[in-house]
């Protein structure tokens, strides 16, 4: 039985996939390898940029007109900036990799090349290589942007001064692939003691192609391999909640569809259906294990870089001007969408986001959600927010300065507060980004008679107070009736220097433009 693939490239044989030559613009890059171009192929980690490099291996191979021969060169990462050593690792992979395809020459001399020209060796055995074999070489390196410092810009170098020999004496195209466009590299060379840049060390490059996520029709082609093989199918409200939690990410996909469909007990009794109910439950078990995938875009959040971005979208900023470098290096992650206004990619990762910077900051609130369920297993909401407001005119000023994002600190620690108690029965929807001017959250707490659903916005006092609230109460009351919530809550955080907490803590209650009664909580 096929199943979905969430670790490593896919196999057909093995997995449910979109064949991975269909993702790829193939005719652009038969032109470029034609042309006898260097070029980048780069998309966020897990997207399947292995998965499709090694199909095209396995193409070009097949048509006999290449010698095309596929690396993965991140095992040089730990040599750091000892280049001879990197090389050792690389040459090695390379011959390794050769060998696998019934070519041995570069096995029986990259050593002794290594041994005689030290940290150059890399374009000697490229330009022997090419020389003794009779097809015009190949090379398609993965995982570049792996290596750092010296050694990353000892390889872009000695593929650069090869670049005018190609075909007879050096590769006739190389494709560098990674989660970077090459020329956004930014080598800090121990050796040179300077910063270069990746587009000067490497300015042969002539396209930088990006694989992109999967689209909606893919994403149902994919589910659709899965209910033909097993007959179960999916209601028709799984699809559209798995597009609309990934946008199409691929691991994300493949992840909420495994956990559902294979991990899940109910899932694997295949004359049920799969419902939402299962794939909102399969993205609390991958946020609450901390998969692998979802750990190492979180990790990314201690980046002074990515906190430059992501702390204003999480605030609901004001649209301001980003360092280019940053914003680039935030969307290559997948982390950030790359239309406009600035947003997190997908809701998942804007799940994540939020619960990693509070993780510590949940685990340490004392309160049970019993004090805040009535007898019928409502929620009180009303409750939750005056507990919250207390809680936050005690210990705010010491609470924020916790949170390494302290611009969005105040809306992290509602949402930290929020998440301890709605997590052990409901569940919270978040949607923020940048000009938006607010933070959006929905509560949805499910009971006998059905699911219910509060939402609460949080602003910035950045006008006056009157008109914070009134921009606040319609945008509340829209927010209310996209959702179909029963009640709404505007809370405004007031972080004006000087003021005094009587002044700022109130509540109220007013009717937006449209009639809908909406509580106010000032903070």
């Amino acid at each position: 039985m096929r199943f979905f693939n969430t670790t490593g490239p896919v196999v057909a044989e093995d997995h449910y996939c979109i064949p991975p030559l269909e993702r790829l613009d193939l005719a652009e890059i038969r032109r470029l390898i034609r042309d006898k171009r260097y070029f980048v192929l780069h998309a966020p980690r897990q997207t399947g940029k292995t998965s499709a490099l090694l199909a095209l291996r396995d193409l070009l191979n097949r048509e006999n007109s290449y010698r095309c021969v596929y690396v993965n060169i991140e095992g040089a990462q730990a040599m750091r900036e000892d280049v001879e050593r990197a090389l050792q690792v690389i040459l090695g992979a390379l011959a390794s990799r050769a060998r696998a395809l019934g070519d041995e020459f570069l096995d029986g001399v990259w050593f002794g090349i290594l041994t005689k020209y030290g940290s150059g060796a890399m374009g000697e055995a490229l330009t022997r290589w090419a020389e003794a074999t009779p097809k015009p070489l190949v090379l398609l390196i993965d995982e570049i942007d792996s290596l750092i410092g010296d050694t990353l810009l000892a390889v872009l170098r000695q593929l650069r001064a090869g670049y005018d020999q190609r075909p007879e004496h050096f590769p006739q195209s190389i494709v560098l692939c990674g989660v970077r466009d090459v020329r956004d590299y930014r080598i800090q060379s121990t050796a040179e003691n300077a910063v270069i840049a990746g587009g000067s060390a490497f300015n042969i490059r002539a396209e930088s192609l990006r694989l992109g996520d999967f689209s909606q029709d893919e994403m149902q082609t994919l589910l659709a391999q899965h209910t033909e093989e097993t007959g179960q199918v999916f209601n028709p409200d799984a699809p559209e909640t798995i597009w609309t939690q990934t946008q199409g990410q691929p691991w994300l996909v493949n992840a909420l569809a495994y956990e559902a469909c294979f991990k899940n007990e109910a899932g694997r009794d295949r004359s049920l259906p799969v419902t939402a109910d299962a794939i909102r439950e399969a993205q609390e078990q991958l946020i609450l294990r901390r998969e692998t995938h979802l750990d190492q875009l979180a990790d990314k959040l201690k980046e002074a870089r990515v906190q430059r971005i992501i702390e204003p979208i999480l605030s609901g900023g004001e649209e301001r001007r980003f360092i280019d470098r940053d914003l680039e290096y935030v969307q290559d992650l997948g982390l950030v969408a790359r239309d406009s206004p600035y947003r997190i990619a997908n809701p998942i990762y804007a799940e994540v986001v939020p619960r990693e910077l509070t993780w510590v900051v949940q685990g340490e609130f004392d309160r049970e959600t019993t004090r805040y369920v009535h007898a019928d297993g409502s929620l009180d909401v009303v409750e939750l927010l005056t507990e919250f407001q207390t809680f936050f005119r005690e210990h705010s000023e010491h609470w924020v300065k916790r949170f390494a994002y302290q611009e969005a600190g105040p809306q992290l620690l509602l949402q930290a507060f929020l998440q301890r108690i709605v997590n052990s029965g409901g569940r919270i929807e978040r949607e923020y980004g940048l000009g938006r001017l607010r933070t959006d959250l929905l509560i949805v707490w499910p009971q006998d008679e059905g699911t219910r659903k509060f939402v609460i916005e949080c602003k910035i006092l950045h006008k006056t107070l009157d008109q914070t609230i009134a921009e606040g109460l319609e945008q509340t009351a829209a927010y209310m009736d996209r959702c179909d919530a029963e009640a709404g809550h505007l809370v405004i955080f007031d972080r004006r220097e000087g003021r005094r907490w009587k002044d700022k803590v109130f509540r109220d209650r007013r009717a937006s433009d449209s009639g809908i009664e909406i509580d106010i909580w000032g903070m």
